[in-house]
């Protein structure tokens, strides 16, 4: 395999725990690349919760989607796509669209009797997949959803597993993060399509030069980025929800978030966003439209701002170039 080829599964790890990895806190925390192509990226966006507008040289941008269901007695359900790092407005227009819904469903894996983490208060510890996301954020000089939102809102219900019942489940079924993460890499590894395979065979040095350009050139965070959400669309096609064929990080999280709603549409509240990660988004449709909802309309919010600013490549740029395409050919 050479060294191009091996990039793409780097980058598996990253989007996953950005935009799959559930979001987590302990009882201490509450206390205190294959390039993306046209047929990949209409597979991923079939479903219009997550995309990657290409703006070529310029940048681009990296956009969640808010789709807003209605059934025939006139309940609203939106379905609040996000991704768990992102631009501090990112945070701030999601906050700012909660404010006149009826009721907020929340995901929050914590311990039953945890008080929510509250912005602005530090938290001790926390689980290794929030670590791994506080790490992002700051090599990516974005913000982290729990710093951003508070959950203590009035209006905010939480819809998700608690801690417990999430460990119990997972132990039952041999289930851990870490096995669906290396499922996700194996199928990265063995599932590259048609199309994946003619741009790498057009242009088989394309990812080289796009990690050589994140490192030595001046705009270095929003350029890791650009590489990262380029990717995004692509793992969203081939995961399907990142182990959502029944799993209890996204299959049994999401039954139990449905029997809350379906508590809330029987308290006659009329207006309820669900607010849950992106990749969990497809399977609440499906459920959605079971129960006889429609989708009627999609807005979509940039969660990440990657505008490259002008620049000039570094003079170390093509020795590195050259110096990583030797190491692969050997």
């Amino acid at each position: 395999m050479s060294a191009p080829s091996r990039w793409p599964l780097a980058i598996v790890l990253v989007l996953l725990t950005v935009f799959a990895g559930p979001l987590f806190v302990r009882a201490q925390d509450a206390a205190a690349p294959a390039p993306t192509t046209p047929a990949l990226r209409k597979a991923a966006m079939a479903e219009g919760f997550l995309r990657f507008v290409d703006e070529g040289a310029a940048g681009g941008r990296l956009e969640t989607s808010d789709v807003t269901y209605r059934n025939a007695d006139g309940v609203t359900v939106r379905l609040v796509s996000a991704v768990h790092i992102g631009e501090k407005s990112y945070y701030e227009g999601l906050a700012k669209s909660f404010t006149g819904d009826d009721a907020v469903l929340y995901e929050l894996v914590k311990p039953k009797d945890a008080p929510v983490p509250v912005p602005g208060v530090p938290r001790v510890g926390g689980s290794a997949i929030g670590e791994v996301q506080r790490f992002l954020k700051d090599t990516l000089n974005l913000h982290f959803q729990l710093d951003d939102i508070d959950y203590s809102s009035k209006n905010f219900v939480h819809a998700d597993m608690d801690a417990e019942t999430f460990q119990k489940m997972q132990e039952e079924r041999g289930e851990t993060f870490e096995m669906l993460l290396l499922k996700e890499v194996m199928k990265a590894m063995r599932g590259e399509s048609p199309e994946q395979a003619a741009a790498a065979q057009a242009d088989p040095d394309q990812t080289l030069r796009e990690i050589v350009q994140v490192f030595t050139r001046p705009d270095m965070e929003r350029r890791l980025k650009l590489l990262i959400a380029k990717h995004m669309v692509d793992i969203e096609a081939g995961s399907s929800g990142f182990g959502g064929d029944g799993s209890v990080i996204v299959t049994e999280r999401n039954k139990a978030a449905m029997n809350v709603l379906s508590d809330t549409i029987a308290q006659g509240k009329k207006k309820i966003s669900l607010f849950y990660g992106a990749a969990h988004m497809p399977d609440f449709s499906k459920r959605l439209e079971a129960m006889g909802f429609k989708p009627v309309t999609t807005e979509w919010r940039m969660a990440w701002d990657l505008k490259i600013r002008d620049d000039q490549p570094s003079a170390i740029e093509d020795f590195l170039l050259q110096g990583l395409k030797a190491l692969g050919d050997e």
